[in-house]
């Protein structure tokens, strides 16, 4: 062998041995290594350096300073994830109380959080859920036979190191979480009807011929107005029984009032008193009768008094009136004509309100209640108006599978007609939450919701839980705080990213 050649082999070896001794006299303190390790045994990257970092019999990540060895493991096999510490000596489980622990995390952002311990047997496990991403700086202390022992390492998963440039370049845009609106809107078929409650069917009460019509299909009318006469000759038989019922009661009266008196003077005998009386109470008891059956069949309390002095040719008049302002939606008599008295003859109409008439299927029916507000939009007329949910049917329609609901709309310059189709827009819900991020920032990884948090150029897949939502903003409702920076739009590049870069975490 050449001398040049020995020579060199000679200063590699005793760098070597060199190295080895520096390390041997470094003391007690030593960093681990990113190589940190869940309590399945799944790796995560990240950067740091330490003594030992090899997988400990629990799945977790071994930090060794001497004869001295912890084992650190994210348990994940019961629902809230958190930490175990198993301490060693030689390889030889030892009893967590013999060697107290401390351990603070220190995540993306500045967030600290120093977590508490409880014996368990041979280990140590924390009392604090470990919030996910599990990705954070480690500070791990121990104590044990008088030593003092210190670890520090990284954990890093889920998280993405993207400089500002290369961040425009990739079409990326970054808010702040804060608090917004919530509002959701559920979209349902509707159409125009007549509000049901203001639509008269009139009809004459009695049979006859039809003498005047006044009004036609879609005239306006007035309450009281005059719309039509019939002449009734059961009309004028009642009119002439309470005429006659009227002179005979005026005769009664006043056969009563002689014989009272004559009475009084003891002129006549009781016997004709009371028979005076009572053919006075009978005449008036006939005359109320008389009465009644006019105002049944639709004459006024003014029209009575009017009758004795009424013309005996309008004896058989019956007078139509219209009972509240409104439209003539139908007409069913003409000229000549005999009626019966039950013939729907007009439909009158008050159309300063409309029904909309909404369709509201099943799984929807937990979101429509009365008094509900709600947009209503007939597209074809370019109508839109506001109003609120009046009634929700009960029952579903074996047939629809659907249930109506009812929304009254103000109707004064008479746009909306019966029978236009219409969409509606309810308010299912109209909140204001602390926090709310737009819709496009939510990805999904590894089955859940995330969003990536920025802190300079660092970009990290936080999970969320996400509460109502719309079609613009999502509430979250944790695992994001108000005032955090999150990317929004071209988001899913970065999830793109991530699963490029394989430093996700498969849980």
């Amino acid at each position: 062998m050449a001398k040049r050649e020995l020579i060199s082999i000679c200063v590699v070896i005793a760098v070597g041995l060199l190295s080895i001794t520096m390390l041997i006299l470094s003391g007690k303190k030593a960093q681990g290594t990113s190589d940190a390790h869940h309590g399945h045994g799944h790796e995560v990257q990240g950067d740091a350096h330490n003594h030992s970092s090899s997988q400990g019999p629990h799945g977790g990540k071994i930090l060794s300073d001497g004869e001295f060895e912890v084992e650190v493991v994210i348990f994940q096999k019961t629902p809230v994830p958190h930490f175990r510490v198993y301490p060693f000596i030689n390889h030889k489980p030892l009893s967590s109380q013999e060697v107290p622990i401390h351990m603070e995390l220190d995540r993306l952002g500045g967030k600290k959080e120093k977590l508490t311990f409880k014996s368990a047997g041979d280990f140590w496990f924390s009392e604090q859920a470990i919030e996910e991403p599990h990705s954070f700086f480690i500070k791990l202390s121990a104590h044990y036979q008088g030593e003092d022992y210190e670890w520090e390492y990284s954990q890093y998963e889920n998280r993405l190191t993207v400089p500002a440039d290369l961040a425009k370049k990739m079409g990326l845009e970054t808010e702040h979480a804060g608090p917004g609106n919530i509002v959701s809107i559920l979209e349902l078929p509707g159409e125009i009807a007549l509000n049901a409650d203001m639509v008269a069917h009139v009809v004459p009460r009695v049979s006859g011929v039809v003498l005047e019509s006044y009004k036609n299909l879609g005239d306006t009318v007035k309450k009281g107005e005059l719309i039509a006469v019939i002449d009734s000759r059961e009309l004028g038989e009642a009119k002439s029984r309470y005429l006659v019922a009227l002179e005979r009661d005026k005769l009664a009266r006043y056969n009563f009032e002689r014989v009272q008196r004559l009475w009084e003077a003891q002129t006549v005998s009781e016997k004709e008193f009371l028979t005076a009386k009572k053919t006075a109470i009978e005449e008036k008891i006939d005359l109320a009768a008389a009465a009644r059956k006019l105002i049944a069949l639709g004459l006024s309390k003014n029209e009575l008094t009017d009758l004795a002095d009424a013309d005996d040719n309008t004896l058989t008049n019956f007078a139509i009136r219209a009972p509240f302002d409104g439209v003539i939606t139908k007409k069913h008599l003409s000229l000549g004509e005999w009626i019966k008295e039950d013939l729907e003859i007009f439909v009158i109409a008050d159309l300063s309100t409309v029904w909309v008439e909404v369709i509201v299927y099943a799984q929807d029916m937990e979101s429509v209640y009365v008094g509900q507000k709600a947009t209503v939009r007939a597209e074809s007329l370019g109508l839109e108006a506001t109003g609120t949910v009046a009634y929700v049917g009960p029952l579903v329609g074996e047939d629809t599978r659907t249930a109506r609901a009812r929304i009254v709309l103000s109707n004064t310059d008479g746009k909306w007609r019966a029978g236009l189709f219409a969409k509606v827009a309810l308010v299912k819900h109209n909140d204001s939450p602390a926090v709310v991020v737009r819709n496009d920032a939510i990805q999904t990884h590894q089955n859940k919701a995330v969003v990536f948090v920025q802190y300079d150029d660092q970009y990290e897949a936080r999970p969320v839980t996400i509460g109502k939502s719309d079609g613009q903003f999502s509430e979250i409702l944790g695992g994001l705080a108000c005032g955090e920076c999150y990317a929004t739009k071209n988001s899913y590049v970065l999830k793109a990213e991530l699963g490029k870069t394989g430093m996700s975490h498969e849980h």
